[in-house]
C-alpha cells in the first residue's frame, strides 16, 4: 500500500494501470487500495502545483510565527483549529522553539495579509504575539522546483574566484 501511495504522492495523475505496472500488482488490486485510502481519509486530496508567475499572476504569501496560550485540557489544538479555519490560512503547524504555531497565509497583496493579522489573528484571546515573514520568491514547493539552475551550484559563478 505504501508503495502505491508514494507513487500517487509524486504523480496524482498516475492511473491504476500505470501504478500496477510499477508495483507488479493487478490494476484491480491497485484501484481497491486507492479507493480504500480515499474512503479512510489517508488520501486527502489530489493537487496540481501551478507556477503562477509564468502566467503573470501571483498572490502574496507570508509565514507567520504565532505564540499562543494553550488551553487547559486541549493544549494547542483548539486555537490551532480556530486559526486554520480562516480562508487565508493555507497551512498550519505546531512547532518547537520560540513560537508555538507556524502558519502559511495567502493574500492578494501585502495589505490583505496585514489586515488578516490585525483584524483576525491578533484579536484572538489566546494569541500572545505574531511575527510575519513575507515570502519573496519560491524556489521549491512540494518537491517541485520552479526554476532550473543554468549551471551547477557547485561551480564558481562568473567573477568569483
Amino acid at each position: 500500500m505504501k508503495e502505491i501511495l508514494r507513487i500517487l504522492e509524486q504523480n496524482g495523475r498516475a492511473t491504476p494501470s500505470q501504478i500496477a505496472a510499477m508495483v507488479d500488482k493487478p490494476a484491480s488490486q491497485v484501484k481497491k487500495v486507492i479507493t480504500r485510502a480515499e474512503k479512510d481519509g489517508i488520501i486527502l486530496k489530489y493537487k496540481a502545483i501551478i507556477n503562477w508567475p509564468k502566467l503573470g499572476k501571483e498572490d502574496i504569501w507570508a509565514l507567520i510565527e504565532v505564540r499562543v496560550t494553550p488551553q487547559r485540557g486541549v493544549g494547542f489544538d483548539a486555537i490551532a483549529e480556530r486559526i486554520y479555519q480562516f480562508p487565508q490560512v493555507y497551512s498550519a503547524y505546531l512547532v518547537s522553539g520560540t513560537y508555538d504555531l507556524a502558519i502559511l497565509v495567502r493574500g492578494k497583496n501585502m495589505q490583505d495579509i496585514s489586515s488578516f493579522v490585525a483584524e483576525k489573528l491578533a484579536p484572538l484571546e489566546q494569541v500572545q504575539s505574531a511575527v510575519t515573514h513575507f515570502l519573496l520568491k519560491r524556489y521549491k514547493e512540494s518537491g517541485e522546483t520552479f526554476r532550473i539552475p543554468t549551471q551547477s551550484p557547485l561551480q564558481p559563478q562568473p567573477g568569483m574566484t
